[in-house]
């Protein structure tokens, strides 16, 4: 009987001290998010901007896990944030959060009371899902499953951006690059692209050509910072996106569960077909994009 009672007695004095001084967290936060991992992860990058940090949001190690420290009064509070895809279009979220200058006092209050350390973590946590939710009523995204990239010859102009910004990078481009091949009299042959070649996903930037599919031939402009190539036929997975295309990239990551969940090997240099003109249609939902993301050829 001793012997279960000092047993007893060790075990609550390990989980004491494992709660009050080891464990990395003071409060846990958990929720459901109706969208997919990527969709959160940039989501959160976007809200970190507006919120008085002193560590900026960041990736530990993949787009599921990330971390911050924001300012509250005289207060460092980390928030760490880890995303577990549930299916395609579901995402559990847990938040752990620690007070750096308060850590102690915040695990004896936590379990008897409802402290405002508790308060302002919800709220927190609360304005980030308001905000989760106005994002994904402006865009849609469809995954269509295994197709295929056809064959285009691309007038194309290279360029470099995070992935925010690389809407903006084309904008500023448009007029140059269909100027120079509408004064030369060059055919179009299908909507204007964006070929990814580098994807750095732990800081979001990106190398990508933005050009537009035409017809070869003498009439092509040399001489200026238009390129050429052909972009060969290849297989891919195939998503159709609908909203600004400022954040298009959300069909990358949703393309992305899909070939980690069916176990299909991709290249992270994803290809954008835009089928609309931003200028002419206020309507976002409606503008669409074909997003195809290659499949790595078998290797013999």
């Amino acid at each position: 009987m001793k012997k279960i009672v000092y047993g007893a007695l060790v075990l609550i004095f390990a989980a004491l001290v494992w709660y009050l001084f080891i464990k990395p967290s003071d409060y846990t936060i958990r929720f459901t998010a109706n969208t997919f991992p990527g969709a959160i992860n940039q989501t959160l990058k976007l809200w970190d901007k507006d919120l008085d940090t002193v560590v900026k949001l960041k990736q530990d190690g993949d787009l599921y896990h990330l971390e911050q420290k924001i300012r509250f009064g005289d207060s460092i509070h980390r928030y760490r944030w880890s995303i577990k895809p549930i299916n395609d279009s579901t995402s559990k979220v847990v938040v752990n959060i620690k007070d750096e200058n308060h850590s102690l006092a915040n695990k004896l209050n936590v379990p008897f009371s409802d402290t405002d350390f508790e308060k302002r973590g919800r709220a927190t946590v609360r304005d980030f899902m308001e905000t989760l939710q106005e994002h994904k009523e402006k865009f849609k995204v469809k995954v269509v499953g295994e197709d295929e990239m056809p064959t285009k010859y691309v007038a194309y102009i290279p360029l470099k951006a995070t992935q925010p910004k690389k809407a903006g990078r084309m904008m500023k481009n448009f007029s140059y690059l269909m100027g120079e091949l509408m004064d030369r009299g060059v055919k179009f042959d299908g909507f204007p692209l964006v070929e990814v070649t580098k994807w750095n996903q732990d800081n979001d930037s990106i190398h990508f050509n933005f050009g537009r599919p035409i017809i070869r031939s003498e009439k092509l402009p040399m001489g200026t910072d238009i390129q050429y190539k052909r972009i060969f036929k290849k297989k891919a997975l195939k998503a159709e996106y609908y909203g600004n295309y400022i954040t298009s990239d959300r069909a990358w990551y949703a393309l992305l569960d899909y070939a980690e969940k069916n176990d299909i090997p991709i290249e992270p240099t994803p290809i954008e077909v835009f089928h609309n003109n931003p200028s002419s249609d206020g309507n976002e939902l409606k503008w669409k994009a074909e997003i195809y993301l290659p499949i790595k050829e078998d290797v013999k």
